[in-house]
């Protein structure tokens, strides 16, 4: 198989990036052009709640490549220029300003955006941490700030809300879950994580949704709760979730349905590939599609189309990995913890905040879980990986 002449990346985040990246590392030497929606140059995401909320790092260390490394990967990058359609026969991308790049292949790596509540659009005080920009708005919003208020219990919602606490202002934490993060962890270490807020000062407020933001003037003055429960806030943060880039893709004859979805090499269509955030591809461990928003899922899935546009045909099945920094805390998850799955601390003590949980499904284990201890959790991924990279069914292309 010859590769492709022109490789044209639409999304230039880390995901985007990588896949080029990896192109050349495989010793790819065609034209690359990786198109982006944000002006600035590739940066992290995941420092954007903590350090760079916090000011422990300014925006220029989240970068992900310095001027030199960019320059050393000779591709083209039109920035500040987001892809607007896809023509799937032509391979060509549209973006904002009307210009159009065909190419031999295009990868998706589009992201996704933040959700936002209900009332929140044209109302000051009201944020969302997606962006740079985003982080840095935030940040000086609770610099001085006396009450701050966060909807959404998952990842983003509690690590903002324990950066917020370290801040200085009074935090409430709202959302439908009994305990933060309980979706991603399970009940066990989740039961440890809100008493982790709690005695931080952060104020939970479980099983509930956001009713109304409440206002005065265009500003926002606090939020009531689907209880009834008013809480007074200079600062309300959005982390209800995000939902894949994929409305540029309307029209395009691609399948959507949360994401890009593709089949268990990452391929959405002839010469069309998907990666990171918006992608949803058939994990042939797991016998379903399967859509992972973390920064791991982006740099292994990129490794992976990278080598599929260039002729591997080897279907993508990874352990799935997400970690999660709070107060003093590191937590690792590795694979799919799910709801039925049985939870038993298999190293360390719950009780003395140093533990690894293996969650065991009707296959077998499903997931492990490190709480303050990296090494140990790392050893004990070895149990997954069977249940994650065996194929359920033959791997056809």
């Amino acid at each position: 198989m010859n590769p492709p002449g022109h490789i044209l990346v639409a999304g230039a985040s880390a995901a985007g990036l990588g896949t080029a990246e990896a192109l050349r590392r495989k010793g790819y030497e065609g034209r690359l052009t990786l198109v982006g929606e944000e002006p600035e140059p590739p940066y992290d995401r995941p420092p954007l709640s903590k350090q760079v909320l916090s000011g422990a790092w300014e925006p220029d260390r989240a970068r992900l490549r310095t001027a030199e490394a960019l320059d050393a990967l000779d591709a083209t990058f039109l920035l500040g220029d987001p892809a607007v359609a896809l023509d799937v026969a032509a391979r060509g991308v549209r973006t904002a300003s009307g210009r159009t790049v065909t190419a031999d292949a295009v990868v998706v790596a589009t992201g996704a955006a933040p959700r936002r509540l209900p009332g929140q659009d044209g109302l000051r005080g009201v944020h969302v941490v997606r962006t740079v920009g985003d982080a840095m708005a935030l940040r000086a919003a609770l610099t001085g700030a006396r009450r701050a208020v966060v909807i959404g219990d998952g990842v983003l919602g509690a690590e903002t809300a324990a950066t917020a606490r370290l801040m200085g202002p009074d935090v409430v934490l709202a959302g439908p879950q009994p305990a933060p993060m309980t979706a991603q962890l399970g009940p066990l270490a989740a039961g440890r994580l809100a008493a982790l807020h709690t005695r931080h000062g952060v104020r939970l407020r479980t099983g509930v949704l956001l009713d109304a933001l409440l206002s005065r003037d265009g500003e926002v003055t606090g939020v009531r709760l689907s209880d009834g429960e008013e809480h007074p806030a200079d600062v309300v943060v959005a982390a209800v979730g995000c939902a894949p880039g994929t409305a540029w893709l309307a029209g395009s004859g691609l399948t959507l349905d949360d994401g890009v979805v593709c089949d268990a090499y990452c391929r959405a269509a002839e010469g069309i590939w998907a990666v990171g955030d918006v992608a949803r591809w058939h994990h042939l461990g797991l016998g379903r599609t399967l859509r992972l928003e973390n920064r791991t899922n982006a740099g292994e899935q990129a490794l992976a189309v990278a080598g599929n546009i260039l002729g591997d045909e080897r279907p993508y099945l990874p352990v799935p990995y997400f970690w999660t920094d709070q107060y003093d805390v590191k937590i690792q998850v590795y694979g799919l913890p799910s709801a039925d799955a049985r939870a038993e601390a298999v190293e360390g003590d719950p009780a003395e905040g140093r533990f690894v949980v293996r969650y065991d499904g009707a296959r077998g284990p499903v997931g492990v879980l490190g709480w303050g201890m990296p090494r140990q959790t790392r050893l004990h991924r070895a149990s997954l990986v069977d249940h994650y990279t065996r194929p359920l069914e033959p791997t056809a292309t």
